[in-house]
């Protein structure tokens, strides 16, 4: 990565504003993908009883819906299953954080704010349906989307709990 970023750098010195617009470009999506890969670790382990899958990795340019990193992983217990999802470097923050910021933009969909270890949410529970979504904010920088299908609300928020927030917002 270093190498490409030399290289831009010649580029740019020669005039080349194309190809080190294009090198810096190249690499700024390997620095994405290094921080997407390091994120996977803060998905949680499955709780008691639940299965997870292996986590998934994303990172976008800028060009692909503004860009950002996403992470996720998805967890089963018999019919249940909840997926919990961590975005980072996104224009879609801006939305969630006026969700949270305002208590008639949270509302307005049905959800509730709450705390959530120190962290500010949004939750939206449907106990006829058993389903419903958690949406955590960290240090301006991250949105945490926990869904679930055939769950508790109990389940829900155990999920939010169980991610390391002191460690997420040191990435």
């Amino acid at each position: 990565m270093l190498s490409t970023i030399r290289e831009a750098t010649r580029q740019y010195e020669a005039g080349d504003y194309t190809g080190a617009a294009s090198n810096l470009d190249y690499a700024a999506q390997l620095v994405r993908q290094q921080k997407s890969e390091r994120m996977k670790a803060l998905l949680p382990e499955p709780l008691d009883g639940w299965e997870g899958k292996e986590a998934n990795a994303q990172a976008l340019g800028a060009a692909i819906l503004g860009g950002g990193v996403t992470v996720s992983r998805e967890y089963k217990r018999g019919s249940s299953s909840i997926s919990v999802e961590i975005v980072s470097d996104s224009p879609v923050l801006q939305s969630v954080l006026m969700m949270v910021n305002n208590p008639m933009f949270a509302g307005a969909g049905g959800g509730k704010l709450e705390a959530l270890k120190g962290q500010r949410a949004i939750l939206k529970f449907d106990s006829g349906k058993k389903s419903g979504e958690l949406y955590v904010v960290v240090d301006s920088r991250f949105v945490i989307t926990i869904k679930g299908r055939q769950i508790s609300r109990e389940d829900l928020v155990a999920y939010g709990e169980a991610i390391d927030y002191a460690t997420l917002e040191k990435h």
